[in-house]
């Protein structure tokens, strides 16, 4: 799908930097979505889900202020109360103990902490070139940890639509998120995009009647409340 984009787009042919930084970034995210994946299945969501979320979404803010320097001070307020709000909202109800699952989650936020760092550094105007890489990068790492462990890997045919449809919200995402980020601020872009767990809250809400903790409704007003916060500090005449 990347690559069909690159070509109705008329990219040009990524150069060797944006072609090491596509390759780094296909690492960091295919070692952060395994973690990810593997942490919920063996440890606590209520440990793995918020750990990963605010790691993600901590690592680029930081890295944001360092190579861009700090934001207006609205921006500030409201990159604060995000973060409030993913931890939040990626709580879930959780009666039993341990810490299992504490490894993979600082894993799987770091990695993909990183992995936005990474594409946020591609040259501006080039972006479904890389994501192609990304994509063929994390690919063989997939692949290579299925021969390794020999896990099984063949879905059944009728999750298959809802794979493909997966596939291209998720490219969707990386997309505008890399967008996002040559048209702004990285701790803006990459703060805003780690507010996708209230997204999926909702629509638990909405589609699977799950029911809404009172956690999970502060998390999405203080999300409501963030973004207000950034577009406003972001349309100040006098920010940089």
């Amino acid at each position: 799908m990347v690559a069909g984009m690159a070509v109705i787009r008329a990219e040009p042919v990524p150069g060797p930097d944006d072609i090491r930084v596509a390759v780094i970034a296909g690492v960091f995210g295919g070692i952060g979505v395994t973690a990810l994946y593997r942490g919920l299945a063996v440890g606590r969501m209520g440990i793995v889900a918020p750990i990963t979320g605010v790691l993600a979404a901590v690592i680029p803010v930081g890295a944001g202020v360092i190579l861009e320097g700090l934001p207006e001070p609205l921006v500030i307020a409201g990159i604060v109360v995000a973060l409030a709000a993913v931890l939040l909202v990626s709580r879930v109800a959780d009666e039993g103990g341990g810490r299992a699952g504490l490894t993979e989650a600082l894993v799987a936020g770091t990695a993909i902490g990183l992995f936005g760092v990474s594409i946020s550094q591609l040259s501006e105007g080039v972006v479904f070139g890389p994501l192609t890489i990304i994509r063929g990068v994390q690919a063989v790492l997939v692949v290579a940890a299925i021969l390794v462990t020999r896990s099984a890997w063949r879905p059944g045919r009728s999750f298959v639509p809802a794979i493909i449809a997966i596939g291209v919200a998720d490219m969707a995402g990386n997309s505008l998120y890399v967008l996002a980020v040559q048209s702004g601020d990285l701790a803006i872009a990459s703060v805003l995009s780690a507010l996708y767990p209230v997204v999926t809250v909702i629509l638990a809400a909405a589609v699977l009647k799950e029911r809404v903790t009172r956690e999970h409704a502060i998390g999405i007003a203080l999300a409501v409340l963030a973004i207000v916060l950034i577009g406003a500090g972001s349309a100040d005449p006098t920010a940089t």
